[in-house]
């Protein structure tokens, strides 16, 4: 076997949430990028322990489906944090100062793009467009709650927000 399609640490192995999905889609053809969209909807990724579990249940050999998690962007390999920050790096928001955001939230959260905080509250991604250009430079946070969208960002509006978010965070796991 190879080293990627082992367990990752902290990967979900029970997946009884999945299986109403692969009884329903695991044998219709062309059904694979909905099992994937499904799985990571429950999981929040796609751990490569649920990659081999949709094999078995569809025949699709990992590779394959590895393949096309890789292809797409929407897919995610590993667990994203409690606030998933999408920062729009389209024409706009880059002529706004988009490139300044970024710097500003990399050296506040010491993360880069694709990366999550270690105490998992932060992951961030930039994105192509978020379709919000009037309010350039601008970024998206979604997490259990739903999606919120902060606009005409400054280096200093993006680390207060950041900041009131993981104080926020933090009080809700000590009051948990």
């Amino acid at each position: 076997m190879c080293e990627n399609c082992n367990s990752q640490p902290g990967s979900v192995t029970d997946f009884a949430d999945l299986a109403p999905v692969l009884e329903k889609y695991g044998n219709v053809q062309g059904s694979l990028i909905t099992i994937l969209q499904k799985a990571q909807d429950i999981y929040g990724y796609l751990s490569m322990d649920a990659i081999n579990y949709i094999s078995e249940n569809t025949g699709i050999k990992p590779a394959k489906i590895y393949g096309v998690a890789t292809f797409y962007t929407q897919f995610r390999l590993k667990p994203i944090g409690k606030n998933l920050i999408m920062l729009c790096k389209g024409t706009a928001c880059h002529v706004n100062g988009a490139d300044s955001i970024e710097e500003a939230i990399t050296e506040f959260l010491e993360i880069e793009d694709g990366e999550t905080t270690a105490d998992g509250i932060f992951t961030l991604n930039n994105v192509a467009c978020l379709g919000c250009c009037s309010l350039a430079p601008v970024m998206m946070i979604k997490n259990s709650d739903g999606e919120e969208t902060f606009g005409n960002l400054t280096k200093d509006k993006a680390k207060t927000i950041l900041a009131d978010i993981r104080k926020r965070d933090g009080e809700q796991e000590v009051a948990g």
